[in-house]
């Protein structure tokens, strides 16, 4: 049997500390999409010279529309899985395979921090905002998933048209897009995976805390009124 051919979207805004040593590590497995979400740093640059393909947004148009140019891009190739990781070097790319190899028993893959208790460095906020928000979609969804806010992912790319065209160009997105497997019953499955965090940025400002509320708001009206929502 051929090997799975792997392609990583990777999303990046302002992320010239990390991304050259990132893409390298992903390219050890498979191609790889870097999506420059209009950056005024060297991004692009590092990312092109560490050997990526690099797709540059003119304006930061969010983490959501990344991933979803990243998608667009991948699914002109012949690949079997996409990967999706983040740029500031949090997830480790020698677990891309892991991710991957799960495709057999799932459709849509989460790697994550809570399976074997991988989540002691995360911060105490995001670790409570996370809890909260997993609960709130497994309720939603019916899956028994363990990290919802997890950028580290993998999709069949059969299935990867489901979430290209989600109405959410932000941190929604990633939300949105389990809910979006749900509704057409793909499988899902996690995987464990590490985490390191240090001073990345974050740039989830008060906009997208709104956003995400009206998102559950939205979640709940599905739930009890499905032709709502």
């Amino acid at each position: 049997m051929a090997a799975e051919r792997i392609v990583t979207v990777i999303p990046a805004l302002n992320e010239e500390r990390t991304i050259e040593s990132v893409a390298r590590g992903a390219l050890s497995h498979g191609d790889v999409i870097v999506v420059d979400d209009g950056s005024t740093d060297r991004t692009s640059e590092l990312a092109a010279r560490a050997g990526a393909r690099v797709i540059r947004h003119e304006r930061n148009l969010g983490k959501g529309a990344a991933l979803k140019t990243g998608i667009r891009e991948a699914l002109r190739g012949s690949y079997d899985v996409i990967v999706f990781m983040d740029a500031d070097g949090q997830h480790d790319p020698s677990l891309i395979p892991d991710l991957a190899s799960a495709i057999n028993g799932g459709d849509f893959v989460i790697g994550s921090r809570f399976i074997e208790r991988n989540h002691h460095t995360m911060p105490v906020q995001r670790r409570l905002s996370n809890r909260l928000t997993t609960w709130i979609l497994r309720f939603a969804t019916g899956y028994s998933i363990t990290d919802s806010q997890s950028g580290f992912r993998a999709i069949s790319s059969r299935y990867a048209h489901l979430i290209l065209d989600l109405p959410y160009d932000d941190y929604v997105y990633e939300s949105e897009a389990i809910c979006e497997t749900s509704r057409h019953r793909l499988r899902i499955a996690e995987v464990p995976i590490t985490c390191c965090y240090g001073d990345e940025k974050s740039y989830i400002g008060l906009g997208d805390v709104i956003q995400y509320i009206k998102f559950i708001i939205k979640l709940f009206l599905r739930r009890f009124n499905p032709g709502r929502g």
